[in-house]
């Protein structure tokens, strides 16, 4: 689950004893742990109109948008509105994985709402046709945010909540939207919280090597040498695919088929990279078992791993292995169906999902990042803004704005907003894309200590203490809005 998050960043359809295939790195969801939310949310579904902004659209359509209810502890017409900003992929998946949200209704008696973001999930504006172009255009932030605040707006008629304080959450890129909520709707939303959101990196603002950067700086702070191993695989590789020893390389990595040009190399380059974005990512302190088998501390893993012998492409591919064959079930890697190659380089996923991210990659969210051999431990790989413009307009005849987001919202001038909390964690690589210091006394960094969206998830044993006191810290802030808001809609009924 940024971008994917993903981060992860997706139509993943994977059992709990089925091999990963989760190949995108920003938007990837995560593990069940703390409350089963399938035992306390309803699935419903929401007449959203199709087109918010042209009157004309479209036949001035509408369709159904999936969201998650619960009001197990909700103080009916008086407790707060947790609303989730749901992200790009089945809105189950991340109410299964955001427990936090959960345990903090129960301790201030709050409904609480998971609303799936257009084209996603079951989301289909257009069902089966809703990938095609024209059809596809309706897919922008703007849109989606626009479709939450007529969510909300309506639900709260209809459960007699117009007094309900709402709070809006959200993880990687569903964090953004939150952060956008605030900036766009303050008049509907009280506040945010916005978990490992990038939302200066998407902007197209930043460095194009960070991401890449930060994710070698895991692998790097775990040891040094663990680094240089993955370094050095690349390079024997490298020596190998310059050579033409294509036998030798399927081999090596047991390629279901051996690769016969560039194009293979370059596939297999970036299945192999994006193995180690997403351990960087799902580095937490205890196994996870969602969409397979992640361990405790994947990165400590997987340098144990790199450096368990001499053999270092044997040893790159059991890394890889730890991502997409956990199970040890594949008997051997299908490049181009493990990880496909999109507009965003840490990975789309695979499935409708995937086809969905892809778009939004070449219209609204820059994700031009590179990886050079220099500064991280992967081979070199450019995405530049020519890249991703020749890309978008051969795949889907568009052309990238990247500048617009910073435009749209805001990008670091974020001084006159308010009420926003920015969570990030040093262990993810996305955190660096995002605001990281306190912009004043309402917005509000707060480091988890942890990787991505840990503090989302729920509470578990083997919590560090950083995200233990950040969820207190967050507590201890959506508390005093909701007072706050409260307050103000007292003064005006």
């Amino acid at each position: 689950s940024l971008l994917v998050f993903v981060f992860l960043k997706l139509q993943l359809s994977f059992s709990e004893n089925s091999t990963l295939k989760c190949s995108t790195s920003f938007h990837c969801p995560f593990t069940k742990h703390g409350f089963k939310a399938e035992t306390h949310f309803t699935e419903k579904y929401f007449s959203q109109t199709l087109d918010h902004f042209n009157f004309n659209s479209m036949g001035n359509g509408t369709f159904s948008q999936r969201y998650l209810i619960s009001d197990k502890y909700w103080k009916k017409g008086y407790g707060p509105i947790f609303f989730y900003t749901g992200n790009e992929g089945d809105i189950w998946e991340f109410a299964l994985n955001s427990g936090f949200i959960t345990e903090l209704a129960v301790q201030q008696k709050a409904l609480v709402i998971f609303a799936e973001h257009r084209y996603y999930g079951k989301s289909l504006p257009f069902g089966k046709d809703s990938f095609n172009i024209p059809q596809i255009s309706l897919l922008t932030v703007e849109q989606a945010l626009a479709d939450y605040s007529v969510m909300i707006t309506e639900l709260k008629q209809q459960l007699a909540a117009t007094e309900c304080p709402v709070i809006v959450f959200g993880g990687s890129y569903g964090g953004m939207l939150s952060v956008y909520m605030r900036l766009k709707y303050p008049n509907i939303v009280a506040g945010g919280l916005a978990a490992s959101a990038p939302i200066l990196s998407t902007a197209g603002m930043g460095d194009s090597r960070q991401f890449f950067r930060d994710v070698t700086n895991d692998f790097e702070n775990i040891a040094p040498e663990c680094r240089d191993a993955v370094r050095g695989a690349f390079h024997q590789l490298k020596e190998l695919a310059e050579s033409h020893d294509y036998s030798r390389i399927q081999s090596e990595f047991t390629l279901c088929k051996p690769p016969s040009s560039a194009q293979d190399i370059h596939q297999l380059y970036g299945l192999l990279r994006n193995a180690f974005t997403l351990m960087a990512m799902l580095d937490y302190p205890y196994s996870t078992h969602f969409m397979g088998n992640m361990p405790a501390n994947p990165v400590k893993v997987a340098c144990e791993t790199m450096l368990s012998g001499s053999d270092l492409l044997g040893n790159l591919r059991n890394t890889a292995g730890i991502v997409y064959n956990a199970t040890g079930v594949l008997t051997c890697f299908d490049l181009y169906n493990l990880y496909l190659e999109c507009a965003d380089p840490t990975g789309c996923g695979l499935g409708f999902d995937s086809l969905a991210w892809d778009y939004q990659a070449c219209t609204e969210i820059n994700l031009c990042f590179e990886s050079n051999n220099v500064t991280d431990m992967f081979p070199p790989m450019a995405f530049t803004e020519k890249d991703r413009e020749l890309y978008c307009s051969t795949r889907w005849a568009v052309v990238p704005r990247p500048h617009w987001l910073k435009t749209q919202f805001w990008g670091d001038a974020l001084s006159t907003a308010s009420n926003i909390i920015f969570s990030n964690g040093d262990l993810d690589p996305w955190a660096n894309g995002g605001v990281r210091k306190s912009l004043s006394s309402s917005l509000i960094a707060v480091n988890t200590g942890g990787a991505h969206h840990l503090d989302l998830r729920g509470s578990h044993d083997d919590d560090p203490a950083t995200v233990i006191a950040a969820r207190k810290t967050e507590a201890d802030i959506i508390e005093q809005w909701v007072k706050m808001e409260r307050t103000r809609l007292q003064t005006l009924s």
